[in-house]
């Protein structure tokens, strides 16, 4: 049912809060429940998400939906082979005025950073973000500058098949903190995409989250119940990649406390009063699936997600 008034109170529960906000984005991308709920989960977690599939499947618009329906800053960054790290970070220009060089921002100053289609930018403008991901700050002409306490990289791919992409490297697929698939949706969900897009009118969507509640909703991630086994099951689960077969390089302690901190938020977004080993499962294919690297030279995404299945199958579950 449409949520006609995000407006909330606060009287307004945690999880009302997030229910509003899971409503008013799945009314607009139709009849993908689990990528919403990631995308979610990753925006309580403080990390940046990454979403691949082929062009047309609703990559932007889940991110652009994620946007809208928060009260924080948002820009946008088309990437193309042509595209500079000075188009992403900003750069410095002479005033004449004052015969000095001046630092001009670049759109990475900001709360949510949409990057569309990341790899179809070359290696070094790529390379650009790496610092800001991992630190939370840039630096240019010999100075720091801080971004956002709120600052999140919302980033679409297609496959590393199509022509004219750049894969992205291994070091900047591990500071994702998650990637998922859209997946085409179902008949009826299509039908239904079908006919809502065949006015003129855009959907709209409105703020569900302020700024404040965001920063409550994510400290609420830590007061989530985990039980010492579970939290050994994950590490086991991360360990595991290391000696898989078919594994070259496995899953860094990074990985570790993102799997960790994945299954509190996806326990709190999905209303369940602690985690459970069905939700560390739940989670691990999109925060893990990206971080290894296969033996064989070109192992795509369903591949990688194989072998982390595979990790699952093998590792003992811890009754609870």
């Amino acid at each position: 049912m449409p949520i006609s008034d995000c407006d909330h109170n606060s009287t307004m529960s945690v999880q009302e809060e997030l229910s509003n906000f899971y409503k008013e984005i799945s009314n607009v991308v139709i009849g993908k429940n689990k990528p919403v709920l990631y995308a979610l989960t990753s925006i309580l977690c403080r990390g940046h998400l990454l979403i691949e599939d082929p062009p047309g499947l609703g990559k932007t618009l889940l991110a652009h939906s994620i946007a809208s329906g928060l009260s924080l800053d948002f820009r946008r960054v088309q990437c193309t082979p042509d595209l500079l790290p000075s188009d992403i970070t900003g750069g410095s220009i002479y005033r004449p005025s004052t015969e000095s060089f001046e630092f001009i921002k670049g759109p990475i100053f900001t709360d949510i950073l949409l990057v569309d289609e990341i790899n179809r930018s070359s290696p070094r403008t790529q390379s650009s973000l790496l610092e800001a991901m991992a630190e939370n700050q840039v630096s240019a002409d010999g100075k720091t500058y801080s971004l956002s306490d709120q600052f999140m990289v919302v980033a679409t791919q297609n496959p590393i098949e199509f022509h004219g992409t750049y894969p992205l490297p291994e070091a900047q697929l591990d500071r994702f903190f998650m990637r998922i698939e859209m997946g085409y949706p179902d008949k009826q969900s299509e039908l239904k995409i079908m006919l809502e897009n065949t006015g003129s009118e855009a959907h709209s969507i409105n703020q569900c989250l302020s700024r404040e509640s965001l920063s409550k909703l994510q400290q609420s991630v830590r007061q989530v119940t985990i039980k010492p086994e579970i939290s050994q099951y994950c590490l086991d689960i991360v360990r595991q990649t290391r000696h898989q077969e078919g594994i070259s390089l496995g899953v860094s302690p990074r990985g570790s406390i993102a799997l960790h901190h994945a299954a509190k938020a996806f326990a709190l977004v999905t209303n369940k009063g602690l985690v459970t080993p069905q939700i560390v499962k739940q989670v691990a294919v999109p925060v893990l699936s990206h971080r290894i690297v296969l033996n064989q030279q070109k192992g795509d995404h369903l591949a990688r997600e194989q072998a982390i299945n595979q990790v699952l199958a093998e590792v003992t579950v811890p009754i609870s």
